[in-house]
């Protein structure tokens, strides 16, 4: 009786299930255009955050739709796909980083870009102005998320 106490309480103390450690770094996603990979992850978790890569408005089809708005909500929306295959939603997102092709694209971006977040839970945010994006892009935006415990 003595030894199943015991056993009991061992048990009782690792936890309900021993889960296996979660990999220093662990990556999401081979991108691929047109059938040809990319040099990059879609996203890379370490420790408590994901950073995921830069992203474009491109479409599965691997074209870019015209104008800001329509890049824009595609460039979101593929930064969406990205967060819940690890997991993550919008909510998730601490700080985001936009390069504008022309920085007088500004207010349709913003348009476009702050209903994905939740009321009052913006991203800290950086943008700049570049100059030859790829595949002639007219934004790119990157991300980082808390994936640690909530």
């Amino acid at each position: 009786m003595r030894h199943l106490a015991i056993a009991t309480a061992l048990l009782t103390m690792a936890g309900p299930t021993a889960a296996a450690p979660r990999p220093a770094v662990e990556h999401f996603g081979r991108p691929a255009l047109n059938g040809q990979p990319l040099p990059f992850s879609d996203a890379v978790r370490v420790g408590d955050i994901v950073y995921l890569s830069g992203q474009i408005g491109v479409g599965a089809d691997g074209k870019l739709p015209e104008g800001i708005e329509a890049q824009t909500k595609q460039g979101m929306d593929n930064i969406g796909d990205v967060l819940k295959r690890a997991g993550l939603t919008y909510s998730d997102v601490f700080h985001c980083t936009a390069f504008l092709a022309d920085m007088k694209d500004w207010p349709a971006f913003n348009k476009v870009y702050v209903p994905y977040f939740p009321a009052g839970k913006m991203p800290a945010r950086s943008a700049f102005g570049a100059n030859g994006l790829a595949l002639g892009a007219k934004l790119e935006i990157e991300c980082q998320a808390y994936a640690g415990q909530k």
